[in-house]
């Protein structure tokens, strides 16, 4: 994960660099810029991003950014993404190994296929921009796992990883859509849209079900993962980053030696859930487990911070932004630089609590719903809360083959009737319960910020703050805002970036 700010049709190089000074976070350790006719492009990256040790950080990379190909230089990439299948891509176009390799696979790509290049990127996620300083083409992956915005003053356009990048230089800002793209005339065209209708339901048993499943996952890990920098595990003690982290135990021992124990990182407010079922996970399997015990005052010490990095108000995105604020935050002062995240089954497997609501016929219609959510809700906590601490995140369920699959999986299947009640993410359960410990495979699905204890502290403390006069004033002037509590972060949200067009950038979830 990096960051990245472009301008174009604009001569003010001072605008540029204060665009990608605002994001510095995002990749403190590389900086380079392009400039060459109508186009100024701007790239920070992490060291984790392209593996290089500390000591190699000299002019001579920082001369390589924006990245090129060495065959056609003149055109440079700002890219922010990860590629599952980069193998496969590469060995066709002949991109070998090493630095930047993902940014010259898509130059490569977009060189031979143009627009076409979105038919090789099923497991990828992405935002870019690509110029040959009079041109350029800039696009953002179906889901918006990758956020992007984007920005317009008179002749002159904007775009950066961040809203804050480009707020200050125009008000008129906007979420750049994902699944499409955009060249030098401002045109947006979509590349892809999600499913209306589900695929055929395969007829398979399911054992066979199962053992795709955990095919797919284990192969989405080892094409993500190399432990070439300092590596940990987000563990909250539910099923999704429980699988994510027995899988990495499994290889950090195969790579460093069988005593070797990868670092697994916990929070809770109080002995909240989370902290008690991580411990289980963390000694079945043998990890270097961290805890982080908070309290009210420091979640209430850091939600202006959270917020700016956030750029949202939603309450639920907000509540469990918190926690995971506080332990990337944590897990960077213990030298981690890759975290790793069981981010993405609840949205693949139907493991919402409100999916419970709906028969099996409406269920892939409000999966998709729910999918169509990411881009700017719950991805950015994912993007957003680890990277502004200067850590890459690695989520492995979040997988273009894996979603493929799933969506062919029968809804039965992922929300399983059991009496009256209906237990969500079963295929997946069912997958790893020979893997797992028992109580952690069958733990009911909880909000991180609901495991976490957030969620309960959070809630009504605005109450108390706020009164019914208060809100019912500020609600006339600001309909979007739903209760109280969103309305505390609000007011923080605008403090930041205004009441104007950055308010619609931010996506409100079904329910509070």
């Amino acid at each position: 994960m990096s960051g990245f700010a472009v301008t174009f049709n604009n001569n003010d190089c001072s605008e540029l660099e204060d665009m990608i000074r605002r994001i510095d976070y995002r990749g403190p350790y590389i900086f380079g810029k392009f400039e060459y006719s109508c186009i100024m492009m701007a790239q920070k990256y992490l060291r984790a991003d392209i593996a290089l040790e500390k000591e190699n950080m000299s002019e001579t990379w920082n001369n390589m950014v924006p990245a090129f190909d060495q065959d056609f230089p003149e055109l440079r990439i700002c890219y922010d993404g990860q590629m599952g299948h980069w193998k496969k891509y590469a060995k066709a176009c002949g991109v070998p190994n090493g630095p930047f390799r993902e940014e010259r696979l898509f130059l490569r790509l977009y060189r031979e296929h143009g627009i076409k290049m979105f038919d090789c990127l099923d497991d990828a996620i992405f935002a870019f921009v690509i110029s040959d300083g009079k041109k350029f083409f800039a696009a953002r992956d179906l889901l918006g796992i990758k956020t992007l915005f984007y920005g317009k003053k008179d002749n002159m356009l904007y775009l950066g990883s961040e809203l804050k990048s480009i707020i200050g230089f125009t008000d008129e800002v906007y979420e750049f859509p994902p699944g499409h793209y955009m060249d030098q005339t401002g045109q947006i065209t979509c590349f892809a849209k999600l499913p209306n209708t589900p695929p055929a339901p395969m007829r398979t048993d399911i054992d066979e079900i199962t053992a795709a499943v955990r095919d797919i996952i284990n192969r989405s890990f080892h094409n993500r993962i190399d432990f070439s920098v300092e590596t940990g595990s987000l563990l909250s003690g539910g099923i999704d980053s429980s699988v994510v982290t027995a899988i990495a135990g499994r290889a950090y021992r195969k790579k460093f030696g069988k005593n070797a124990r990868i670092k697994t990182f916990a929070l809770g407010v109080g002995e909240s859930e989370d902290i008690e079922c991580a411990r289980v996970m963390a000694d079945f399997i043998g990890s270097d487990h961290h805890e982080l015990i908070v309290d009210l005052e420091q979640i209430m010490d850091v939600l202006p911070e959270v917020i700016y990095y956030l750029e949202s108000f939603d309450p639920s995105l907000v509540r469990s932004s918190v926690p995971n604020y506080l332990i990337s935050r944590y897990a960077g002062k213990e030298g981690i630089e890759v975290l790793l995240s069981g981010e993405g089954s609840d949205e693949v497997f139907c493991g919402y609590q409100y999916f419970k609501n709906f028969s099996t016929q409406e269920l892939f219609a409000r999966q998709m719903e729910c999918i169509g959510f990411l881009h700017n809700n719950a991805s950015l906590r994912l993007d957003r809360m680890n990277l502004c601490n200067s850590i890459r995140v690695v989520a492995p369920l979040i997988s273009g083959e894996l979603l493929n699959y799933a969506m062919s999986i029968p809804p039965e299947y992922k929300l399983r009737p059991d009496g009256k009640q209906k237990i969500e993410k079963w295929i997946f359960r069912k997958a790893f319960e020979d893997v797992l410990p028992e109580e952690i495979v069958w733990r009911l699905k909880q909000e991180f910020s609901q495991g976490s204890g957030s969620a309960d502290v959070l809630s009504t403390l605005f109450e108390e703050f706020i009164t019914d006069d208060e809100f019912s004033a500020e609600r006339k002037k600001h309909p979007v805002v739903r209760n109280k509590e969103e309305l505390f972060y609000f007011r923080i949200f605008a403090e930041n970036f205004g009441t104007g067009k950055a308010v619609e950038t931010v996506g409100q979830w079904i329910s509070l």
